[in-house]
C-alpha cells in the first residue's frame, strides 16, 4: 500500500510539472513573438498610408546649413589638425595652394578628412559653398 501512495505520489507530481510546462510553454513563445514581430511598415505609392506622406523641400542647402550639418564637427575645434572656421592663421597655407585645391580636398577628402567632410550627400557646389562660408572675411 505504502508503495501505491508513493507512485500516485509521483504520478501527481509529474503531472503537475507538465502542466506547470505547458502552461509557461505558451508564455514563452507570446515572449518571443513580441520580440520578433515587424517593427515598421512598408507604404507603396497607391495606398491609403501613402496620401500623407510628405516630400521634403528639395534644393541645395545653404552653406551654413552645410557647415553647421557636417564641417562644424572638425573646424570648430581644430579636430585631426582641421582649421578652424574663419582663423587666418589656420588656412593661410591652404589658401597659398589656390581655391581650386581646396576645393577638390575638400570635395575628395585629404588626410584625416574624408570626401566632402561629414557631409557624403552633398553636391559638389554645397561642398564648395561651405568652403566659402567658412573663409569668408579671410
Amino acid at each position: 500500500m505504502k508503495k501505491l501512495k508513493m507512485i500516485v505520489c509521483a504520478v501527481a507530481m509529474l503531472a503537475a510539472t507538465l502542466t506547470s510546462a505547458v502552461l509557461q510553454a505558451g508564455s514563452v513563445e507570446d515572449g518571443i513573438v513580441s520580440r520578433i514581430h515587424a517593427v515598421g511598415s512598408i507604404c507603396i505609392e497607391g495606398e491609403d498610408c501613402a496620401k500623407v506622406l510628405t516630400v521634403a523641400a528639395a534644393g541645395p542647402r545653404s552653406a551654413e546649413d552645410v557647415y553647421n550639418k557636417g564641417c562644424l564637427a572638425c573646424h570648430a575645434s581644430g579636430a585631426a589638425g582641421a582649421p578652424k572656421f574663419r582663423i587666418a592663421a589656420d588656412w593661410t597655407a591652404r589658401l597659398a595652394l589656390g581655391m581650386d585645391s581646396l576645393y577638390s580636398n575638400a570635395i575628395n577628402g585629404k588626410g584625416a578628412m574624408p570626401a566632402r567632410g561629414l557631409c557624403p550627400n552633398c553636391s559638389d557646389d554645397e561642398v564648395k559653398a561651405a568652403v566659402d562660408y567658412m573663409i569668408e572675411g579671410l
